[in-house]
């Protein structure tokens, strides 16, 4: 059992991590590099091993995801302002995944044209976005291409996420990219919570379980 809770644990985190990114963003203009780079390549990650390898493999998952266990922990804190914020924008997240797990042909279109990304991905590639690793991902170019498939496709559901925050952060195209490839990223962990057996009413009644199973993975570090 402690397993499954692991998984949904991980899963779920990595929800509130693009929540809390998206969330930085739209407020501040800024976030953390190495949970952005995560988050990101989380979305190219389409067949893993393990649950652990979507975001970087075991030894690294500590890490890679601090931000989104983290905010996991926090949730039931009255003293985090923005766990109400950021529960809204997850919810929402897994929302949508349910509204996209419907749409078969919505699917097919966001992997072809992921397929194309990742391909056109090692065109930008960099001292600072090498071939090899995350980092070649959240070069501008790339993300403004995972903005656009966002547009293109999860965008056209009458349903959508409201971001709020400062306009000045908002109206910048680089942090509009920005916020759109974190959706796209928090739905694909979305989609990993719901094959792990995660349901929306689970945050209500196994929180505590899988808060349990965050801070053990946290626990982890070397």
């Amino acid at each position: 059992m402690s397993r499954t809770f692991d998984e949904q644990a991980i899963a779920l985190a990595g929800v509130f991590q693009a929540a809390s990114l998206v969330d930085q963003v739209a407020r501040r203009g800024l976030i953390p590099q190495n949970s952005f780079e995560a988050s990101i390549n989380s979305i190219f990650v389409t067949s893993p091993k393990a649950t652990e390898d979507v975001f970087g493999g075991r030894e690294e998952l500590p890490y890679n995801l601090s931000l989104g266990l983290k905010s996991l922990l926090e949730l039931g804190d009255k003293r985090q302002s923005q766990g109400k914020e950021l529960t809204r924008y997850a919810l929402s997240m897994l929302h949508l995944e349910a509204r996209l797990n419907k749409t078969p042909q919505m699917l097919d279109k966001i992997g072809q044209r992921l397929d194309q990304i990742q391909q056109q991905s090692r065109f930008f590639d960099d001292a600072q976005a090498p071939d090899e690793g995350p980092a070649r991902y959240t070069h501008p170019k790339v993300i403004a291409n995972i903005a656009g498939l966002y547009q293109e496709t999860l965008s056209t559901f009458s349903f959508r996420i409201q971001v709020t925050g400062e306009p000045r952060n908002l109206q910048n195209n680089d942090n509009a990219d920005k916020i759109r490839a974190l959706l796209l990223a928090g739905i694909r962990a979305a989609i990993l919570w719901r094959q792990v057996g995660g349901r929306r009413w689970h945050l209500l009644f196994f929180r505590s379980r899988v808060a349990k199973a965050a801070q053990r993975i946290l626990d982890c570090r070397r």
